[in-house]
């Protein structure tokens, strides 16, 4: 079975992993703030903060932006579902902004429309959370003139995306949006097993995530409630949780960002393969937006025979093709239905989902496992 998608683990990541195993170290050392700078230093960001998941970075960066009861997050419907119930765990009301159906991002004029209504009712959003669907950014330059005339504050789910650039600038420097969140899934562009990063520029932002990630407690004087009782003393000073990443995470992290950019050339070259292969077959490839360099960290077509995408889906894994669909939208699962959404509510989300098949994209699929799987849906599609 040729996966859709999968890690790439070197000799260079095994000793990574194991110079942690042999330290004084084997949960939140050193190794944590070392592929914090790092990744920061790549993406242009001033702060990092590593996290056990991007879910969790999604958490605490909604926290930390003080979304709560009675407040709103709008998000994409074409996401997993992470980037809409980090609202939830706030306690927030979650609604969302269809997406554009060239990128499959969230549609700037479909946010702008929203928005106006909004504002006419005082209902706008406290946050929005566009998601950088297979690693493509979205049009972040318009959704944060938005956010400036709407006054929301914007968190961009960039799981798919670290590697990628928007106006020629990698995705993560937060020129447009107050946090940025990666993700480090195995099938991600590079990984740490289980594994998140929230990125900022704000000093005071990263200072509380770093706290809401581990139990919501200080040691630090100068932020306590009153003065330190001595060396090995510190203070609860609001409700956290345990979302620290370990040491070994972050030295297979570190090593693997060594070589990402290789990674997102490598997925470059097999998307040019797959786009020219597919040309003038009943199907669309994806579109690549000129202010943006996509991560490519899935290679998703939509059929254009949307009744024929389950048997063709099937078809494919049964000759050992292992293809995915993402996503169903949000707003369709049965935890949204129960709030209030309904099918139809976002309906290019909805067309988009209807023939969507990811096709494998990942660094080490080799030119003949790439051939095998144009020829095998050349010939079903035939």
């Amino acid at each position: 079975m040729i996966p859709y998608g999968r890690q790439d683990i070197t000799d260079e990541d095994i000793a990574a992993v194991e110079a942690v195993l042999r330290s004084d170290f084997l949960t939140q050392g050193p190794a944590v703030p070392g592929f914090e700078r790092a990744l920061a230093s790549y993406c242009g960001a001033a702060h990092g903060v590593a996290v056990s998941s991007a879910t969790a970075a999604l958490h605490i960066a909604c926290l930390a932006l003080k979304l709560g009861p009675g407040d709103r997050l709008w998000t994409s419907p074409n996401t997993f579902v992470a980037s809409a119930n980090c609202g939830l765990y706030c306690g927030a009301e979650v609604d969302f902004v269809d997406i554009d159906p060239q990128t499959y991002n969230m549609s700037v004029a479909a946010l702008e429309a929203k928005l106006v209504k909004a504002a006419a009712e005082d209902r706008l959003p406290k946050v929005v959370i566009p998601v950088h669907f297979a690693g493509q950014s979205c049009e972040m330059r318009e959704i944060h003139a938005l956010g400036q005339r709407y006054g929301f504050r914007i968190i961009e789910d960039a799981s798919h995306a670290v590697g990628g650039r928007y106006l020629g600038e990698p995705i993560g420097n937060c020129r447009y949006s107050d946090i940025t969140v990666f993700s480090f899934h195995p099938v991600k562009i590079i990984t740490t097993a289980e594994g998140g990063m929230a990125l900022t520029n704000d000093s005071k932002l990263a200072e509380q995530m770093e706290r809401l990630r581990s139990h919501g407690i200080t040691r630090e004087p100068a932020t306590m409630a009153w003065e330190s009782e001595g060396p090995w003393y510190y203070q609860q000073i609001e409700l956290g949780y345990n979302f620290r990443m370990t040491d070994l995470q972050a030295a297979l992290g570190h090593s693997q960002l060594q070589r990402l950019d290789d990674y997102v050339a490598r997925r470059h070259s097999i998307a040019a393969r797959y786009d020219e292969a597919f040309e003038g077959l009943p199907l669309t490839v994806p579109h690549q937006h000129p202010d943006s360099r996509s991560a490519l960290h899935l290679y998703p077509i939509h059929l254009t025979n949307v009744a024929a995408r389950l048997q063709v889906f099937e078809s494919l894994r049964s000759k050992g093709v292992g293809v995915n669909v993402h996503y169903i939208p949000v707003h369709t699962q049965p935890h949204y239905r129960q709030l209030g959404f309904r099918v139809g509510d976002f309906p290019a989300s909805e067309r988009y989902y209807a023939g969507a098949i990811s096709l494998p994209m990942f660094p080490t699929l080799t030119p003949a496992q790439q051939e095998e799987v144009i020829a095998t849906l050349k010939e079903l599609l035939a």
